[in-house]
This record gives structure tokens, C-alpha cells and sequence, in this order.
């Protein structure tokens, strides 16, 4: 007897009340989010060394214009990618581990990336940016790859316990390309690819991270099946889904989105691991459904982090990594503490 495949599980029901207003709900969560991610993005493209006042924002002038085109907007479009697509890995990576604490920065993959673009560096002379993509990608996969290895052959199951064997697997990796980095004089170079910012973003320079769009949507379409092999391979086999096929695609993808992130902007610590959850104790745990909210989150979390860092020392700048890496260090303990909590109770 054939095996219903996972799609149609979800339609097999009628639609109740309760479906439609969660839809409802969830589509005014959207609107909200898009509309305070235009608000924000026309903020920061008056914010800058250079100020143009929000009025003249509708009629700039002829330099105005040319800053706006070449550097603000370049720019905004770069953060609210970049954040999106971090945000969508951590969760996809949560749903493939069913561990809410495994993200990309808490499991090896992004500084796997950074290892890659390091090797880029020193192998390929002169290697241009779809060369570090490419070598970057391939040593992501690989580290990710690692780290499920891991996963599988350790008993331990609390989930804090299992974030803490991805970080100290991610320093391993970290200490190594620190090390290949301080014998070749690299040192200064690696900080670019550790520590994000958007200050050097220029027309020409953001254009690779439209492909976290094609990737994301990939992801989207794979929402409910990453779900499912999260739940194990003999589970995800008795539902008719091809294991090993749609956990591939999902390592790809969330490798793809953070060497892709890596490469353009640098490492922003937390994010994938703090917007998911925060999406998660608000909206659930529909894949599906809270996929799109997170990447509005993601990208509006990076455009505020990138915000409040160009205004603390304005006209000097902050980088991005180091704001997002405080915030999202507050919020991981406050999500570790909730959870002990509601342990206890």
C-alpha cells in the first residue's frame, strides 16, 4: 500500500475557523513587519557621514542622488538580505536538529565559511568573489556536515548541551583559521570576514546575496519536510519522504545563505540562533508559516543593529557584528534562563 507523501498531509483535514483566523493573524504580522522594515530602511538611507534630511529624501539633489544610488541604498538593500537569510538558516537548522539552540554560528557552519574564504585567500591568487563563494560554500557544507556527524554519535540530548558542543566545534575551526591566518600575515584581512559591517557596501560589491532569494525560496518550498527529518530518518521514511534527499537540500541551503552572507558582510554572531526562537514563542512552530516573519525579523534586527551602530558614534560607525553580537548574547541567555525556568515549573 503506497505511502501518502508529507504535502498532503496538511490538506487532509477541512479548514476550521481557527486556520483562517490563524492566516489572518499571521498576514497582518506580515504587513506590520514590511511596513516597519520601510520605515526603517528610509531611515537609513538619510543616516550617514554625508546627512540628507528625510524632506529631501523625495526630491534629492543631483549629489544627493548619486550618494543614495551608489552607497545608501546598495547598502540597506545588503543588510535586509543579509539579516533575512541568516535568520531563515538558524531556523531550517533548528528544525533539521529539532533543537531550537543550533543555528549556523552555534554549529560550525559560518566559521567553516570563514575557513573557506581564508583558503580562497591564500590558494587562489587574486581570487575574486565567486571564487571565495565557491571554496566557501564547499567548506560550509563540509562543516555542517561535521557537525550532524557529531550529533549522531553523542548520547547527550539537552539542547543547551548540544549548542555548547557546536560552539566549542566552531572555536576549533576558529582557532585553526586564526592560526592559518597569523602565519600569513592575514590577521587584519580575517577580521572583515569575523566581524560584519556595511560600511564599504557599494553598488556592484552586495549583487551575490540575491542568490539567499533563490535559496530561501528553496527552503520554503521544503518547510514541512525539513520538519519531518528533523523527527529522524526511520520516522521521515514511514511518511514517504526521501531522508537523505531533503536533508542534503537543507545543509545546502543553509550553507549556501551563511557563506553567502560570509563572503559580502562578514559574521553576525546569534542572529540565526535568537530570531527564530523569538518567532517561535510568538507565532509557533509552523515552518511554513513563521519562515516568512523570520526573515522579515532577521532583516529588520540587522537593519536596527546597523542603525544604532551609525548613531552611538556618529559620524563614526560601529560595526554590525559587534552590536548584533551583544544584543544576541543578552537574548541567548534570556531564552537559556526562560528555558531552565519553564523546566522547573
Amino acid at each position: 500500500m503506497a505511502r501518502p507523501a508529507v504535502a498532503d498531509r496538511p490538506t487532509a483535514g477541512p479548514v476550521t475557523g481557527a486556520d483562517r483566523r490563524g492566516g489572518r493573524v499571521h498576514g497582518r504580522h506580515l504587513l506590520v513587519g514590511l511596513l516597519l522594515l520601510a520605515i526603517g530602511s528610509y531611515l537609513s538611507l538619510s543616516i550617514g557621514a554625508v546627512k540628507i534630511p528625510l524632506g529631501d529624501m523625495f526630491h534629492p539633489s543631483e549629489q544627493q542622488w548619486r550618494i543614495i544610488t551608489l552607497s545608501r541604498m546598495p547598502r540597506t538593500i545588503a543588510i535586509l538580505l543579509a539579516g533575512a537569510a541568516l535568520a531563515v538558516a538558524g531556523l531550517i537548522m533548528q528544525r533539521i536538529t529539532q533543537n531550537s539552540y543550533v543555528s549556523p554560528s552555534t554549529s560550525g557552519t559560518v566559521e567553516a565559511a570563514i575557513f573557506g574564504v581564508l583558503l580562497a585567500t591564500l590558494l587562489v591568487p587574486g581570487a575574486g568573489l565567486t571564487d571565495k563563494m565557491l571554496i566557501a560554500l564547499a567548506t560550509a557544507l563540509i562543516g555542517t556536515f561535521g557537525f550532524l556527524q557529531i550529533l549522531q554519535r553523542v548520547r547527550v540530548r539537552d539542547p543547551i548541551v548540544v549548542a555548547l558542543i557546536g560552539i566549542m566545534y566552531g572555536g576549533v575551526i576558529g582557532a585553526l583559521t586564526t592560526y592559518l591566518a597569523y602565519r600569513n600575515d592575514l590577521l587584519q584581512l580575517l577580521e572583515i570576514w569575523t566581524t560584519a559591517s556595511f560600511s564599504s557596501i557599494q553598488a556592484g560589491q552586495y549583487e551575490p546575496l540575491y542568490l539567499v532569494v533563490f535559496v530561501g525560496a528553496v527552503g520554503y518550498l521544503f518547510a514541512d519536510r525539513f520538519t519531518v527529518v528533523g523527527m529522524g530518518r526511520e520516522f521521515a521514511t514511514n511518511l514517504g519522504v526521501n531522508y537523505r534527499f531533503v536533508l542534503y537540500v537543507g545543509l545546502i541551503v543553509v550553507s549556501v545563505m551563511a557563506a553567502t552572507v560570509v563572503v559580502v558582510v562578514g559574521s553576525i554572531p546569534f542572529l540565526g540562533l535568537i530570531v527564530p526562537n523569538i518567532v517561535r514563542i510568538w507565532l509557533g512552530d509552523n515552518v511554513r508559516v513563521v519562515l516568512p516573519v523570520t526573515a522579515l525579523a532577521g532583516a529588520g534586527f540587522v537593519l536596527a543593529c546597523d542603525i544604532v551602530g551609525r548613531l552611538i558614534r556618529y559620524p563614526y560607525e560601529i560595526p554590525v557584528g559587534v552590536v548584533g553580537g551583544v544584543v544576541g548574547a543578552g537574548v541567548f541567555i534570556w531564552l537559556i534562563v526562560r528555558a531552565q525556568s519553564k523546566g522547573r515549573a
